[in-house]
């Protein structure tokens, strides 16, 4: 898949997804904002791709923002049209039915945090800052920041972050529940590759129904949630996976799992 300002490949099984304009601090645009969606549709298609990790080129930023030089020029319209399309990539990384993880690297700030957060792994560089300064700017987080920040770290930390416009540092970002983990700049995408890739061995039905349990049941009352919970729990018992996973663990092997 070639693409103008991603850089993709995949590797044992785990696709790299890396944000390719350093000049502008892997800012957001439209063109980047539609290939990245192009990259989540094209491993939704593939079964051969069982893990994905987002980061960014260079040292200095996973992505600095949206393209505050494409908005600029924006009408109400086009802002509209512009948040539908971060909007999209984020409901599309959390409907995947692979893990998603994302290495930042750098500055992850309004945009690039709001992307972040629409993984479901998150670990960061010492170097990292986060952050939703849209009120810098006049505006508010438009690619879900709102909702999702309140989700991840409460609703009165939210608001002191969105209301401030403040940077976080790593070390902050992981006591808030932002980050899982803060690492060494030259350890951060090896540690993301090797848990993508430790998860991309379990078995594809079971992380599927997993992902979709933990994504919807986190949004939903206890009841409506653990009754989800049974009915995923019961459709993996129809799969080749289980029957190879509980026959391996017996006969005491690696088992070998098929995505079906």
């Amino acid at each position: 898949m070639p693409f103008e300002n991603i850089l993709w490949k995949v590797e044992d099984r785990v696709g790299i997804a890396t944000v390719n304009r350093p000049k502008a601090l892997n800012a957001l645009d439209v063109k980047t904002l539609e290939e990245l969606t192009e990259v989540v549709e094209a491993v939704r298609r593939d079964p051969e791709v069982r893990a994905l990790v987002l980061t960014g080129a260079g040292d200095k930023a996973f992505v600095a923002g949206a393209d505050i030089a494409a908005m600029s020029a924006m009408s109400p319209v086009q802002a509209r049209r512009f948040a539908d399309l971060g909007h999209r990539l984020g409901a599309a990384l959390e409907r995947l039915e692979i893990p998603t993880v994302a290495a930042v690297n750098g500055f992850a700030l309004g945009g690039g945090c709001e992307l972040a957060m629409a993984c479901d792994l998150v670990y960061a560089s010492e170097k990292a800052k986060f952050g939703q300064p849209e009120v810098n700017l006049g505006l508010i987080p438009g690619f879900g920041g709102t909702q999702r920040l309140t989700r991840r770290v409460g609703l009165m930390r939210a608001k002191e972050m969105v209301f401030t416009g403040d940077f976080y540092d790593a070390l902050k970002a992981r006591e808030m529940g932002l980050v899982l983990e803060v690492l060494p700049p030259e350890k951060l995408l090896e540690h993301a590759v090797a848990q993508a890739r430790k998860i991309a061995d379990k078995g594809p039905v079971a992380v599927a129904q997993a992902k979709r349990a933990l994504e919807i049941g986190s949004g939903a009352d206890l009841h409506v949630a653990t009754e989800l919970e049974i009915q995923a729990f019961a459709v993996c018992f129809g799969t080749a996976d289980a029957r190879e996973g509980m026959k391996a663990f017996l006969e005491k092997r690696p088992a070998a799992f098929k995505g079906s």
